[in-house]
């Protein structure tokens, strides 16, 4: 009885490879992102006298630009994911799936 492609690619020892690779790169990106946040949040909570030092002269606080880190932060870890995606984890899919046609 022929497999049908389904389980041909979930046999496939490069499936289970990108799999393994593209949850723990997910996972360790979650948790960087996880980290800034709730650090900013804890930072918020019980630094606010740091968070409220005002930068030179001006009204700006050392809030701001931290708040600005956290959101550039969250485009960064994206970006790095969609690139290490288009890279490594396309070139593995095109692989399994040129191996489920055989």
């Amino acid at each position: 009885m022929a497999q049908s492609p389904t389980e041909r690619i979930s046999q496939n020892p490069h499936f289970r490879e990108l799999v393994s690779k593209r949850s723990r790169f997910a996972w360790t990106l979650t948790l960087c992102m996880l980290a800034v946040y709730f650090g900013f949040i804890l930072l918020v909570a019980f630094g606010k006298g740091f968070l409220g030092t005002p930068i030179g002269s001006g009204v700006t606080t050392i809030g701001i630009p931290i708040g600005i880190a956290v959101i550039v932060s969250a485009f960064l870890l994206t970006g790095i994911y969609v690139r290490r995606a288009n890279t490594e984890f396309d070139a593995l899919t095109e692989k399994i799936k040129k191996e489920a046609v055989k």
